[in-house]
């Protein structure tokens, strides 16, 4: 049987006693990187005795046989190195040939950066897309954004502090004056959620933040656009000089959206 394991995300008190157990008991892991899981036992203040195999997105499909021979007659605990296996992690090809295989896949929940953001993003949680890491570069990203400017559900990505920033002021440029959020280091001591609009979160970003960055992005409204925070990005555009008129013409062109709609909603606001 394969035992998916999610382990801390951060705070080490959040890990189960039954993730201990079954840590302590187990004959056989398959980990991320055997160095962490022997930080994480002597964290957790357990004595783990079983054989350690190393399982990470370069030997993956080459470890599958062997490690699914084990699993085939007897429990093998497959863990990532915090989170949720196969989730932006190793494992996701280990559990789809065991299926094929007939072997049983269980798991042991735990802690997700990805449902933890989203619960404390104050963004919708009705439907949301998980879209895993953002691309290196700026042109692949706004790409991406494109593709997904006109989803309703909450969009969620992981992104390095490094590119946070840069990622921001595409994402503004692409989805216009949407709200968004920053999760940086949930549930450890530096734990930080910054909301606001992505132009203001990209303002933020210049901080150069530090630690592992969740980003999410408010879906589109229902008709698409949510032209009232189109129209107030065209008011911030007349505001630099250009006409009202020019300035809904600019973001139409720039974000998406009925030049007419964009004017309208900004003559609602100034009024």
């Amino acid at each position: 049987m394969l035992i998916l394991a999610a382990t801390p995300i951060g705070n080490i008190a959040d890990a189960s006693d039954r993730l201990r157990r079954t840590l302590q008991e187990a004959k056989a892991i398959a980990c991320e990187d055997t160095r962490v899981m022997r930080q994480l036992a002597s964290a957790l203040g357990i004595d783990v005795t079983a054989k350690l195999y190393s399982l990470h997105e370069h030997n993956e499909r080459e470890k599958i046989d062997y490690l699914l021979g084990i699993a085939e007659t007897e429990d093998l605990v497959v863990v990532s190195d915090a989170g949720m296996p196969t989730i932006s992690d190793p494992g996701y090809v280990l559990v789809r040939e065991a299926v094929s295989r007939d072997i049983d896949v269980t798991i042991i929940p735990g802690a997700s950066a990805v449902v933890s953001a989203l619960a404390v993003s104050a963004l919708p949680t009705d439907s949301f897309s998980f879209l895993g890491f953002l691309p290196r570069k700026s042109g692949e990203r706004k790409s991406l954004f494109e593709a997904h400017r006109k989803d309703r559900s909450t969009l969620i990505f992981f992104e390095s502090p490094h590119r946070i920033y840069d990622s921001l002021s595409d994402a503004s440029q692409v989805f216009g004056e949407r709200n968004g959020a920053v999760a940086r280091e949930l549930t450890k001591k530096f734990e930080q959620v910054v909301r606001g609009t992505l132009s203001e979160l990209a303002d933020w970003a210049k901080t150069e933040p530090k630690g592992e960055i969740v980003l999410l992005i408010e879906g589109a409204s229902e008709e698409g656009f949510d032209y009232q925070q189109l129209a107030r990005q065209a008011l911030r555009l007349q505001e630099r000089g250009l006409s009202l008129k020019d300035a809904c013409a600019s973001v139409s062109e720039l974000v998406g959206g009925s030049k007419k709609e964009i004017y309208d909603h900004a003559l609602k606001l100034r009024a």
